[in-house]
Parts: C-alpha cells; sequence; structure tokens
C-alpha cells in the first residue's frame, strides 16, 4: 500500500507535474503544517482555529511569508518558488493583489515541491522561519 503521508518521489518526477499542480499539493501541506502550528500552541475554540488559519493562509499573508524566506532559498529551491510564482494564473482572490496572489502561488509551489521530494525536514525548517515572529 502507498503511504501518500511520506512521499519520496526523484526530482524527475516531481518536475513532471505542473507548476499549478505542485502548488494545488503545496496549499494543502502549508495549510496542514498552520493547522498543526495552531493546534499546538493553545487551547482554542474551534471557530479561533479557523479564522487564525485562514488569516496565515490567505494569499496576502503567504506573500509576506514568501518574501521572509526566499533569501533563504536554494538554488533548487528558488527555482520551485520561481516556477509556482511566474505560473499563468486566470484569477487572483478580491483580497489579493496579482503580486500577492504570485508569491502564494510560488510558495504552495515550493511546498509541494519539497513535500514530494520527501524533504519533510526543510518543509519544517522554512515553516519555522516563516512563524518565528507570528
Amino acid at each position: 500500500m502507498k503511504n501518500y503521508f511520506q512521499m519520496n518521489w526523484t526530482p524527475a518526477q516531481v518536475n513532471s507535474i505542473s507548476n499549478l499542480g505542485l502548488a494545488h499539493i503545496g496549499d494543502g501541506v502549508y495549510e496542514l503544517m498552520c493547522r498543526c502550528y495552531l493546534c499546538e500552541s493553545g487551547d482554542k475554540t474551534v471557530l479561533k482555529l479557523h479564522k487564525d488559519t485562514v488569516a496565515l493562509v490567505k494569499a496576502p499573508s503567504q506573500a509576506k511569508f514568501a518574501d521572509k524566506i526566499v533569501p533563504n532559498l536554494t538554488d533548487d529551491e528558488l527555482a520551485y518558488y520561481r516556477r509556482g510564482k511566474n505560473a499563468h494564473t486566470h484569477a487572483a482572490p478580491k483580497a489579493a493583489s496579482r503580486q500577492e496572489y504570485a508569491k502564494a502561488t510560488g510558495l504552495e509551489t515550493l511546498f509541494g515541491a519539497l513535500y514530494l521530494l520527501g524533504r519533510v525536514e526543510r518543509l519544517n525548517e522554512l515553516f519555522f522561519m516563516i512563524m518565528k515572529e507570528e
């Protein structure tokens, strides 16, 4: 049986997925990390957990977080980020600018690629950088 919680794809397999496909996976990975982080950080109502999660996963927040980690990315990681940032999306959310949405998509693409590559330790390092001062 395949274990979808521990992926270990080759770079060729990851590169065969579309930019937005990687962002789709990364969106789920990033949101799950946010939910775990918030649950660990204290006793909150379900409503408060939901509101705090939405605040962390909305495009303007992700864009701000992307700006925090980009200087610390390796060349390969930066390539995945740019791949997502430059993806041709058809619409941006009403609450985000096109630039914010592009950066958010870049962040999600990076998280998706790292997850599929099995680079969980690096995902945690980057997530810790994001949450360090939140």
